[in-house]
């Protein structure tokens, strides 16, 4: 009896190896998938996510702060923060914003096919821009450049029509003039 069980565990044992050895090998996660197949597509995604977010900028009415949600659609992290905090100081300080900005030009710097944080770099003309006080009296410094350039840093979005949001913009000297 003794040998029948030996016999029959060896049996059991040897299947059970056999089942094992035929399973399919474990396969590697998929790689996922970049969220742009080209720099051209990126770079268009990035530019077309600035220029929304200058234009939700110029529709911007510092008296009805529904009108800042826009903004704030576009932006994320870092700058969503800047931009809430800005907004409304802005608004509690009853200023009266004035004019509209324009994109002068953008350029990708460092493109990452598919691959975000994407960065471009964005020259913005302000010269038609004013922030004014209950009185009338203009805030902006009157050494303001009329043209500025940003490095702009874009995300993944899954809330946006292009895919991407701000994350941070920052001053910069970098890249070509404007």
């Amino acid at each position: 009896m003794n040998a029948r069980l030996l016999t029959s565990l060896a049996t059991i044992t040897a299947t059970a190896a056999l089942l094992c050895a035929c399973a399919p090998p474990e396969t590697a996660p998929p790689e996922p998938t970049p969220l742009f197949a080209t720099d051209e597509e990126a770079f268009a995604a990035a530019e077309a996510t600035y220029r929304a977010y200058v234009d939700a900028l110029n529709a911007v009415d510092l008296s009805d702060p529904e009108t800042f949600e826009d903004v704030y659609a576009w932006t994320t992290g870092e700058m969503n923060s800047t931009e809430r905090r800005s907004m409304t100081q802005l608004h509690a300080a009853s200023l009266t914003l004035e004019g509209q900005a324009r994109v002068l030009g953008v350029w990708m710097q460092d493109p990452q096919v598919g691959a975000p944080p994407l960065s471009i770099i964005a020259c913005y003309d302000v010269s038609e821009v004013d922030l004014r006080d209950a009185i009338g009296n203009s805030m902006v410094s009157a050494d303001r450049p009329d043209v500025q350039k940003f490095e702009v840093t874009l995300v993944e979005s899954a809330t946006t029509s292009t895919s991407l949001q701000i994350s941070k913009m920052s001053p910069t000297e970098t890249g070509r003039a404007c």
